[in-house]
């Protein structure tokens, strides 16, 4: 959003102070979750990270200039300086959040891998195979409801003439987030999706070749099927940004900024509620597909992890929240202006 609400130097400097402060810790979070996937499913992380190489490197290297350009575009005072930083702020933000829909978009697809006796893993793709036009619209639907939430955050964080840009392009967003989201979902109940053809075993051995599956049209809508309850996740996804965008208008910041967090997390959920105990179906042969309890770590690490996370994460949260809490208020222009030593 840095481009197009911030149009003076000031400006962009309001709409990158209003995350100066936790950019960084939000950034370890992905981290974090790279960490996780590694304890608690190596074998998803194997495949994945090697099969998605080229597609993780584009990724890290829109996470390695993003933080870079923060730190370096105040560094001169020449407008050829900031504005390069200030386009490789812009991009990088594009990048990763499209790429990250790709990636999403190429699960639900299954992706090209297959495993030998002896747990071997065999990419049978490349990385231009990645971009195919559901992917592709996977994409668009991160990258709309990421520019949702960060205009929903510039209209939380500041006021006058950018908070107005952030809310017009705030709710162009979260409508277009909305449509394409159905568009995807109604593209994905016409799609082929994976199912196991025969009982397995939830207790027995991490081992992906122990099982039977297969392609079906619709799959991914049958656990919708079984539990209609389920419903209300993909619902969140369509209803939550529609509300956001209506609290934007009437400048209901608070609720605009909960509006857009539930509808990304439903949006996010459904994924996993539609695939479910699916993790990484494989195209090449579905029987040696990556589930949720066939590609596990031992019961030993799970345990770990579980009283690991039970102590650290509410740590962790609980200083996000008084981080979070210290920053609160707007970021105003003549801040900014004052030349405090703290302001990027």
């Amino acid at each position: 959003m840095l481009r197009i609400t911030g149009k003076t130097d000031v400006e962009r400097r309001v709409v990158i102070n209003t995350i100066g402060p936790v950019w960084e810790g939000n950034q370890v979070w992905l981290i974090l979750g790279g960490g996780a996937i590694f304890a608690a499913w190596p074998m998803l992380y194997a495949i994945s990270f090697s099969g998605f190489y080229l597609a993780m490197f584009a990724v890290l290297v829109c996470l390695i200039v993003r933080p870079v350009a923060f730190k370096f575009r105040s560094k001169r005072d020449s407008a050829t300086w900031r504005n390069t930083w200030d386009w490789l702020l812009t991009l990088s933000g594009w990048g990763a959040a499209l790429v990250f829909g790709v990636a999403v978009g190429n699960v639900l697809l299954g992706v090209p891998f297959r495993l030998t006796d002896d747990l071997r893993m065999f990419w049978e793709g490349g990385f231009f195979d990645l971009f195919t036009p559901f992917a592709l619209l996977c994409g668009l639907v991160s990258l709309t409801m990421l520019l949702m939430h960060g205009a929903v955050w510039l209209v939380f964080k500041t006021e006058g003439v950018v908070q107005e840009r952030a809310s017009r392009w705030g709710m162009v967003a979260a409508l277009l987030t909305v449509l394409l989201y159905l568009a995807a979902g109604l593209w994905l109940a016409k799609l082929q999706g994976y199912v196991l053809t025969e009982p397995m075993s939830t207790v027995g051995p991490s081992n992906p070749l122990f099982k039977s599956a297969g392609v079906a049209e619709g799959a991914w809508l049958v656990n919708y099927a079984k539990q209609p309850v389920l419903w209300i996740v993909p619902a969140l996804g369509l209803l939550m940004p529609l509300i956001a965008a209506w609290a934007i208008k009437g400048r209901h910041e608070w609720t605009a900024l909960l509006s857009s967090g539930v509808g990304i997390a439903g949006i996010i959920l459904s994924v996993g509620v539609s695939m479910f105990p699916f993790i990484l179906p494989s195209s090449v042969d579905p029987g040696m597909s990556l589930m949720v309890w066939d590609a596990s770590s031992s019961h030993l690490t799970l345990f770990i992890m579980l009283v690991s996370t039970s102590i650290f994460l509410p740590i962790i949260l609980a200083y996000t929240s008084w981080v979070f809490h210290i920053m609160r208020g707007k970021v105003k222009e003549e801040e900014i202006e004052g030349g405090k030593g703290h302001a990027y």
